[in-house]
């Protein structure tokens, strides 16, 4: 039987050694095709097709080389972005955040991507991508590099949208040289996905480079700046914001402004929030609820509790419960504001919303207390959005509470509360 399994391997790779250099290209993309057979050792033999003359060859070897994966895939892939093909460039890209992220291969944009001969079309999805690795994960620094020069250095925009992409879902803080140069492009998508990967990095050192597109023509690109500003806390941009605000060429970038404005927590804000808050519009009202919570002025509780209790929109409702407990109402009963945001994690269309509040309020220690607490009695929805909450704003108390969740009975929460854990421990000292 040994002998039969190594006559077979060795005929596999007889076999696949002649039709790598066979001179028939469809032979040659048949020889990568199979090499998905041999596991990672399949990879050594078919890189040299990386380099054939037909494009289909290397296309076929690339989709091959990430199919295969394990860390032997990632140089290959490296040496791939630097095709000259668009389509092997993007698969390439694509391969690297699959290594780090396994399962965006099927969902990323080459996924999408249909050739008649040197004609590719491939289509970004409208909303920006809001995945991204675990904070725990250590992306090669050659790879960010790469990525990076592919932003920089590719003929095709949707090569280097996507390298944009990538280099966000990966946190590539070692290229952001690379995305600051692409916001000045003239291409809206590269604009785009470049201002939604500085919002996942999230340096500070980004923040003075993005005020000039508040007055981009496209309003994607001008709302993506000013998220980009109020996420960085970029202070000095206030001036900017508040004229975009008041200008308002259009309702997503004023919406967009008066939001930046309230992530600021800037008292330069607060007549606008004030007179905002009654604003028709629901989005401009929960920017305004939202600027008043980070003021954190207790003479607006009563403002932040009627509107608690009257709003009929969701979005400025948990904007107020937000203020609230910002403000100091930290109490967890049925009726409070807290439990309302907590028990919002269980609505699809809303924990979204509520979770990001939350991972601010849990700054305070007041709150995580509660919150810790409140994992006991809470349902797997709540216990799996709270175990990742707490693995952004968490202390070494709150270790001890996701250990817990570790063992859960549930494989949904046990699974996140082994993930919280290993990103609260990679982020704390």
């Amino acid at each position: 039987m040994k002998r039969l399994f190594l006559f077979c391997s060795l005929s596999l790779v007889t076999l696949l050694g002649q039709d790598v250099s066979s001179s028939d290209p469809k032979q040659r993309a048949k020889a990568a095709k199979e090499a998905i057979k041999s596991g990672p050792q399949g990879i050594e033999r078919i890189k040299p097709l990386l380099s054939d003359q037909d494009v289909n060859v290397r296309i076929e070897t690339v989709k091959a080389i990430v199919e295969i994966g394990s860390q032997h895939s990632l140089e290959p892939l490296v040496q791939a972005l630097n095709d000259k093909d668009a389509e092997v460039q993007i698969r390439a890209t694509d391969g690297l955040v699959n290594f780090y992220l396994p399962g965006y291969v099927k969902a990323g944009l080459s996924g999408t991507i249909n050739r008649a001969g040197n004609i590719i079309r491939s289509k970004f999805r409208t909303e920006s991508d809001d995945r991204v690795i675990d904070s725990w994960i250590d992306v090669r620094l050659e790879i960010i590099t790469a990525l990076g020069k592919t932003l920089s250095d590719a003929s095709n925009a949707d090569v280097r949208a996507n390298a944009a992409r990538a280099l966000g879902i990966l946190r590539g803080g070692g290229a952001l040289d690379n995305l600051h140069d692409a916001l000045r492009t003239k291409d809206s998508r590269i604009m785009f996905e470049s201002l939604i990967a500085l919002q996942k990095i999230r340096d500070s050192r980004s923040a003075s480079s993005v005020s000039f597109l508040f007055r981009d023509p496209e309003d994607k690109v001008a709302v993506a700046a000013l998220e980009t500003a109020g996420l960085l806390r970029d202070r000095s941009a206030f001036s900017e914001i508040e004229a975009t605000y008041r200008r308002g060429p259009s309702m997503p970038v004023k919406r967009a402004a008066l939001a930046a404005m309230a992530m600021l927590g800037d008292e330069r804000g607060r007549s606008y929030f004030i007179e905002a808050f009654q604003d028709r519009d629901d989005q401009i009202r929960t920017a305004a609820a939202e600027g008043i919570a980070r003021l954190k002025d207790p003479n607006q509780i009563a403002n932040l509790n009627n509107c608690f209790d009257d709003e009929r929109k969701m979005p400025p409702r948990l904007a107020c419960a937000f203020g609230l407990v910002m403000i100091g109402r930290t109490q967890r009963n049925e009726t409070s504001a807290l439990t309302y945001l907590i028990n919002s994690l269980n609505l699809k269309s809303w924990k979204g919303v509520a979770e990001p509040y939350l991972v601010e309020l849990a700054r305070s220690k007041d709150v995580r207390m509660q919150l810790e607490q409140a994992i006991g009695g809470a349902t797997k929805d709540e216990k799996v959005a709270l175990a990742r909450i707490l693995s952004i704003s968490g202390d070494q108390d709150s270790a001890t509470v996701l250990e817990r969740l570790t063992r859960d009975p549930e494989p949904e929460v046990m699974e996140e509360g082994v993930r919280a854990l290993r990103n609260l421990r990679a982020r704390l000292p």
